[in-house]
């Protein structure tokens, strides 16, 4: 009878996938899975959050406690979280609480976590760029860490297929190493970045100034609305008007009838059947009850994010695998990368006070990268790009020390346009940056913690100093007032793209994933979230993420069908 029951038990907990994690990459996955017919449970740490029950989405900044802002209690509990800018008092019921999920810095590495469904899908900015060869082809080039399984070609036709799915507005450029992709109409830039285009492009014709590509739509989008021009989407969007998974893919995948979705599911380990050399499921402690459950599948599929999934790899040992799951080679962990940020420049710009805008436009104006294009620097290699944009300064500043008919005359002008840039440059891959299992700290549940020894080095800090200086060359080229230059750089983490704890290759040997995703050793599971990459080239990369998923999946199908796997 008890062996009955346990087999029962079996059977219910069994599915044709198990998708881990619920953000950008993990919702592609579930879509793709279910509409190919499988049966798939999708598990998140986090809170359900259904769309478009987004709490603060309409308020207005008067019905907002402490009017938007966050408490001393906010920055004590989620004190990581509190060191990034968009982690605030309208949104912070999206992040992760980090007394209950503490990790070890040997140096500061900013983690920053959602802990919904959704993830940080529904925090993300949205900007979407291709890589082009000469991201993939950079390391084999400089014979740096080890070389991309895949080029541009591999991936080409998966940019198409996402783009046309979650909706990305831009402008075509025809740069061969910024390629374009399948628009919705571009958003419009205001007078200043019209200005500043027109002069930088004629005084650097090697530079190009264009809008940034955002999955905002601005047209309907398989029945999502469009943008609204709020610049809230950082509460999530009632609209459904930027991509994100509660929005979009989620609703596609439950549409199959193929998806059960379990929220509050923490994945301690992947578990490993010795005797077919394969995983067979997962194991996974409930936040609420702490009740421990495995389930099983054919197939699993990574995507807890890049640090995440990394602890789920080492935590998953064997007699097979004593150092984690698909770690023949010792790359899980490793290479963790993150853009740099922090230096750039900013100016006064006048001659356009009778000028305005209309909306909060949520996207900014982009330059692509520059530098390095054909290796003339000799200080640094890779290059960067630049976000930015220009406005006219916050009437608040009309505010302070004012008498009431001063302030009130004031306050009928707005303050004078500004133009402001911040680079984001490549980082490296290096070895020793890299996150281990720490048994002696653990979490809320008692499970092992992370220890994270990660820094930028030498290239990421020559690079910013261009970053800062190349942009002040561009304002005061076109006769901008005031122009400040900032050469500073971030902690890794705070550019929120960190990637790479297991990277692909074409030799087992130096890398865990081989060019489908798939981990070399464990042919059912497949990794696609930020720890895959094997480079981060200096744009972000989720766009690129979204495809590799699209594409490791279609894979994993026709695997399954062949009996492969």
């Amino acid at each position: 009878m008890e062996m009955n029951l346990n087999l029962k038990s079996r059977d219910q907990n069994t599915y044709d996938a198990i998708v881990v994690g619920s953000g950008i990459s993990g919702g592609w996955a579930a879509k793709e899975l279910c509409e190919k017919g499988l049966k798939v449970l999708l598990l998140e740490r986090g809170r359900n959050v259904e769309h478009p029950d987004y709490p603060t989405a309409t308020q207005d900044p008067w019905q907002l406690p402490h009017a938007g802002r966050l408490t001393q209690e906010d920055k004590t509990h989620s004190h990581i979280q509190a060191r990034h800018y968009s982690f605030r008092g309208d949104n912070k019921h999206f992040y992760i609480n980090d007394l209950e999920n503490p990790y070890s810095e040997l140096k500061r590495f900013d983690w920053i976590r959602g802990n919904t469904v959704g993830g940080r899908s529904l925090l993300w900015a949205r900007q979407c760029y291709r890589w082009s060869d000469l991201d993939f082809d950079a390391n084999l080039r400089e014979a740096i860490a080890t070389d991309w399984p895949i080029r541009y070609n591999d991936i080409a036709p998966w940019y198409d297929y996402v783009e046309r799915f979650i909706g990305v507005s831009g402008q075509p450029e025809d740069l061969a190493h910024l390629p374009d992709g399948q628009f919705l109409p571009p958003m419009e830039m205001n007078c200043v970045e019209k200005h500043f285009k027109r002069v930088t492009e004629s005084h650097f014709p090697d530079r190009r100034v264009t809008i940034g590509r955002t999955a905002n739509n601005t047209a309907p989008v398989k029945g999502r609305g469009t943008c609204q021009y709020r610049n809230l989407c950082h509460r999530g969007c009632p609209y459904g008007a930027y991509f994100s998974t509660n929005a979009s893919t989620l609703p596609a995948a439950f549409a199959t009838g193929n998806l059960t979705l379990q929220s509050n599911a923490l994945v301690n380990k992947v578990i490993y059947d010795e005797g077919n050399s394969r995983a067979s499921g997962v194991e996974v402690l409930d936040t609420i009850t702490n009740e421990v459950t495995e389930y099983f599948s054919k197939i699993i599929f990574l995507n807890a994010s890049t640090l995440a999934t990394a602890f789920i790899l080492l935590n998953s040992t064997s007699n097979r695998f004593p150092n984690g799951l698909g770690n023949d080679s010792d790359q899980v962990g490793r290479n963790l990368m993150d853009h740099h940020k922090g230096a750039g420049a900013s100016a006064e710009v006048e001659g356009f006070e009778d000028q305005y805008y209309s909306g909060r436009r949520p996207n900014g104006i982009y330059v692509p990268r520059f530098r390095n294009l054909r290796g003339e620097r000799k200080d640094y290699v890779r290059g960067f790009s630049y976000q930015g944009g220009a406005s006219r300064v916050g009437w608040a500043d009309n505010m302070i020390d004012k008498p009431l008919i001063d302030l009130k005359k004031s306050l009928q002008q707005p303050g004078p346009w500004q133009l402001s840039f911040g680079g984001f440059g490549e980082c490296l891959a290096y070895e020793d940056n890299r996150v281990t299992l720490n048994k002696s700290i653990t979490d809320k549940w008692g499970r092992p913690t992370l220890t994270v020894d990660c820094e930028f080095k030498d290239n990421e800090k020559v690079m910013q100093k261009d970053i800062a200086g190349a942009m002040a060359e561009m304002l005061e080229s076109a006769g901008y007032k005031n122009v400040k230059s900032v050469s500073s750089i971030s902690f890794p983490g705070n550019a929120n793209h960190e990637m790479g704890t297991a990277r692909m290759g074409r030799d087992p040997k130096s890398s865990v994933l081989n060019a489908f995703n798939q981990v070399h050793a464990v042919k059912n599971v497949f990794v696609t979230d930020g720890s895959f990459m094997t480079s981060s080239s200096c744009v972000n990369p989720s766009l690129t993420y979204m495809a590799m998923t699209a594409r490791a999946c279609a894979f994993a199908f026709e695997e399954l069908k062949k009996r492969n796997i």
